[in-house]
């Protein structure tokens, strides 16, 4: 018999890994209430609605391009007008759609009295929305 240490055994070790059954169980049980109420979120309320030609989308909005160059000249629509051409064909736009919205890009060197103008003829022919063109800085030309 000898009188000395009790030897230790070594205990457990610590476990290093995540336990992944938990996780999965809840996420099962989370794909499992989305499956239930996912049809729930629709309408409930089963409807046949009727047809009609007034329910057609709006067509995309109409505009039309005036141009001032730093010449001088006036163009819509890409093609050369006379200030008077373009008071008509202004007002019959304005005639066809109020709605009907006009681009102006003028050039940095055309007077301001000139943009005054042309914004008066709009005005003069019934359109209201007007919306000037511009670049954002730092873009080639």
């Amino acid at each position: 018999m000898s009188f000395g240490r009790l030897e230790r055994t070594r205990g457990p070790e610590p476990m290093s890994e995540i336990n992944m059954t938990p996780l999965v169980d809840v996420m099962l049980v989370l794909v499992v209430i989305f499956i239930i109420t996912a049809p729930l979120l629709a309408s409930s309320i089963r409807l046949d609605l009727p047809r009609s030609e007034a329910t057609k989308p709006n067509d995309a909005p109409k505009f039309v391009a005036v141009v001032l160059d730093k010449a001088g000249g006036v163009f819509l629509d890409d093609k050369p007008v006379t200030l008077a051409q373009l008071a008509a064909r202004l007002a019959q736009a304005g005639r066809d759609s109020p709605e009907t919205e006009i681009q102006l890009r003028a050039d940095q060197a055309v007077p301001y009295g000139r943009v005054v103008e042309i914004m008066g003829l709009a005005q003069h022919a019934g359109l209201n929305r007007i919306g000037f063109v511009a670049e954002p800085p730092g873009a080639e030309r």
